[in-house]
């Protein structure tokens, strides 16, 4: 698993599948380079909230990230988490079951 940094791969997964729930969308694209390697991106724009706001709601994807997608991720893909209003005051296990669901509809 790797960090997305570029902005054009952040484009590029806007053209992917998009999941939406109630606390983010995933976005989820396919690359087709031949690599298995799973990347992730994570947005949360100043419409959510502050500084301490947003960085407390990257905290807490960057944890389902790493609990989540080494099992549930779909290998040579980018995932790009964006998180929407709701977020941050939902429950984590929520948030977990989202996640876990919104990754096994994009699987399909």
């Amino acid at each position: 698993m790797i960090g997305l940094s570029r902005r054009a791969d952040y484009l590029a997964a806007n053209g992917g599948k998009r999941v939406a729930m109630p606390g983010f969308v995933l976005l989820v694209r396919a690359r087709d380079d031949g690599e298995s390697l799973v990347r992730y991106g994570i947005t949360v724009t100043r419409k959510i909230g502050g500084a301490v706001v947003r960085n407390r709601m990257k905290r807490r994807f960057r944890a389902l990230i790493r609990e989540l997608l080494p099992e549930q991720g779909v290998a040579g893909a980018d995932h790009v988490l964006i998180g929407r209003a709701g977020g941050v005051e939902r429950d984590f296990g929520d948030l977990r079951r989202e996640l876990s669901k919104a990754l096994a509809k994009a699987a399909r």
